[in-house]
């Protein structure tokens, strides 16, 4: 009953995945926000992505804010095997499970909403049901990116589910999107600079809105 079991270590991501499909049928869906966010990393921090067969994903490595190595993926085996390229990253370079943020959407959270955490189950997600799996962990921090749900879908109409994860946002929503990514480049930043716990309280606190003035 000690508070010895605290742990002081700041969580410092090494490698940062973005969950996504491959092909271009796949680009620009809401379920593949999690490139996105990657690919807004990579401009940010001038990281070129390329295809590494190795890791079955297109990888890159460099350095990111606060002077640290960072490594950026976005696994190419498709959403719900993904863990295998994480793994294959992993195990090469010898990472821990929680030195691995993993970046993806949500349909739980509102458009405009992310939520930060250090650990959690996969919540439904089949991307982080194959991850957890393959890392054999949970504790593991990830970005979730509210993509919201089908207007005036019921629970149990998984039709209107697959439409809207694999849809596209329209312009208004892409124009939203655009300044939660850079939101999301800010929070990762962050998470180099401080560890994950500091920059869950900014970026779990913020919400943007399509209509600001409305």
């Amino acid at each position: 009953m000690t508070e010895v079991e605290k742990q002081p270590a700041l969580v410092i991501p090494q490698l940062i995945v973005g969950l996504g499909n491959p092909e271009p049928k796949y680009d620009q869906t809401r379920h593949n926000i999690g490139f996105a966010a990657v690919d807004a990393l990579a401009r940010a921090w001038q990281i070129p992505l390329a295809e590494n067969r190795k890791f079955q994903g297109n990888f890159g490595e460099g350095i990111a804010p606060g002077g640290g190595k960072v490594r950026l993926l976005k696994p190419l085996t498709y959403m719900n095997r993904s863990g295998q390229s994480i793994q294959a990253v992993t195990s090469w370079y010898k990472l821990p499970p929680e030195s691995v943020l993993i970046i993806y959407d949500d349909m739980d959270l509102p458009l405009g909403k992310t939520r930060l955490r250090l650990s959690g189950s996969a919540g439904g997600h089949n991307g982080m049901k194959s991850t957890i799996s393959h890392l054999s962990s949970q504790n593991f921090p990830r970005l979730r990116i509210g993509i919201g749900k089908p207007k005036g879908a019921a629970d149990d109409d998984n039709s209107e589910t697959v439409s809207h994860v694999l849809g596209r946002f329209s312009a208004a929503e892409n124009k939203l999107m655009s300044l939660v990514l850079e939101f999301v480049v800010e929070c990762v930043e962050l998470s180099f600079k401080q560890g994950v716990e500091k920059a869950m309280n900014r970026c779990n606190s913020r919400t943007f809105d399509i209509n600001p003035g409305g």
